[in-house]
């Protein structure tokens, strides 16, 4: 039995940050049943598009049901609260103040339903003077201070991107948005009450920040490496080619210290140059080199960790892609993929990362059309084919099947 196997889940999300906390409560053995709109989750259009789906898509969506109604229509406002009846959890990352123009707003649904437990994403919360601005990850990482550390980080060259690709805010929010679940289902289970959740991207984005402290409290960092262009993990090359990070900056005197142990260069720790952080700081590039000059004397990545590991040092990596990763002896024993259909491609996709008792949660069933699933639904809350017919005839329902 997974962990969240007697739970199920109303999944009013779209995009990202929705579907990746439902996700994780799917992996975690939820029933999820997705509410998606007729014209869709804009997810589904999302680049690569395998015989017409989404791969994106896919990875976010697997291992739920979907039912595809419109809430326009009062009938289709009325069957969704009934699911609403039957749930213990609900999820939404419309803006804030979507799901009352639907009569599905947490204070709605609690009257008929005490124990659910109601959690909603946004931009900026449900209540404050940003609430209903629009907000995607990039915006919401520059909004956050995010955005200006990296160009404090790499310099402030706009002929270049400063943003890396991936959409830190929606995927953390999504994972504090999978934990204030879980949280509602405890209280729920010690008061027979549920709550509402209200995670923003914006306050996920401060929460994540494991520099904060120094940049809120403007503290003295004179022994940190975040002054423009120091990089925190350098990246070095080895005799091979291949590329290596070593995870912590030599700026820092206790890091500088261990570097000089680790290339028995005991004589760097009196060189004049380096002294200090500030001196290291000032004299990066000629430190780089002496390290870089260190690191060529390896033939290999294996070679290297096997040295400075054994010697004590500092945490070593190779730079691979995610691809390389999956070859390795490692990949083989964790097994971190699972095999799902999109279209007729059978393509990897990533598992949840945890193990129960020694097992994982395995694989997830495939990613369904949209409303593959409404008469599955609607069956569980009382309605009969003739209905369901008619709703289709209407437009109330849609389908892809």
């Amino acid at each position: 039995m997974k962990p969240l196997e007697n739970i199920r889940v109303l999944d009013f999300t779209r995009v990202l940050a929705g579907p990746t906390c439902t996700r994780i409560l799917a992996e975690l053995g939820a029933q999820v049943t997705k509410v998606e709109p007729p014209s869709g989750d804009i997810g589904r259009i999302a680049a690569p598009q395998i015989q017409g789906q989404s791969a994106y898509y896919a990875q976010l969506n697997g291992g739920k049901r979907n039912i595809s109604i419109d809430l326009n229509w009062p009938e289709a406002r009325e069957a969704t609260l009934r699911l609403c009846q039957k749930t213990d959890v609900i999820v939404e990352n419309f803006r804030p103040g979507t799901m009352k123009t639907f009569g599905l707003d947490y204070e709605t649904v609690r009257q008929e339903n005490p124990s659910v437990v109601y959690v909603s994403m946004s931009g900026y919360g449900q209540n404050t003077p940003w609430s209903t601005r629009p907000a995607f990850a990039p915006t919401v990482q520059a909004e956050s201070g995010a955005t200006q550390t990296q160009i404090d980080h790499f310099g402030n060259d706009l002929s270049r991107p400063v943003t890396d690709w991936a959409s830190h805010a929606d995927i953390y929010t999504g994972l504090e948005g999978a934990i204030a679940a879980l949280a509602g289902l405890n209280k729920r289970n010690a008061t027979g009450t549920g709550l509402h959740g209200d995670v923003s991207m914006m306050a996920t984005m401060l929460a994540v920040n494991e520099r904060l402290h120094a940049q809120i409290n403007e503290l003295d960092a004179a022994d940190e490496p975040l002054a423009l262009g120091a990089p925190e993990s350098p990246i070095f090359k080895v005799a091979d080619g291949s590329l290596v990070t070593i995870a912590a900056s030599p700026i820092s005197s206790g890091v500088f210290m261990r570097y000089c142990g680790m290339m028995g260069r005991n004589d760097l720790r009196t060189d004049s140059r380096f002294l200090t952080a500030s001196l290291r700081r000032e004299n990066l590039n000629a430190l780089l080199t002496e390290i870089q000059n260190w690191m060529r004397s390896f033939r290999s990545f294996e070679e290297l960790e096997h040295q400075v590991s054994g010697a004590g040092g500092l945490a070593v990596g190779k730079v691979r892609t995610a691809a390389n990763l999956l070859d390795t002896d490692w990949a083989q024993a964790a097994d971190p993929t699972y095999t799902s259909l999109v279209g007729d491609l059978e393509i990897r996709l990533p598992k949840g990362p945890w193990l129960f008792d020694g097992e994982d949660t395995g694989s997830l069933s495939a990613a369904v059309p949209k409303g593959a699933n409404n008469r599955e639904v609607l069956y569980e809350v009382g309605f009969d084919d003739a209905t369901i017919t008619a709703w289709e005839d209407a437009g109330i329902l849609s389908a892809d099947v």
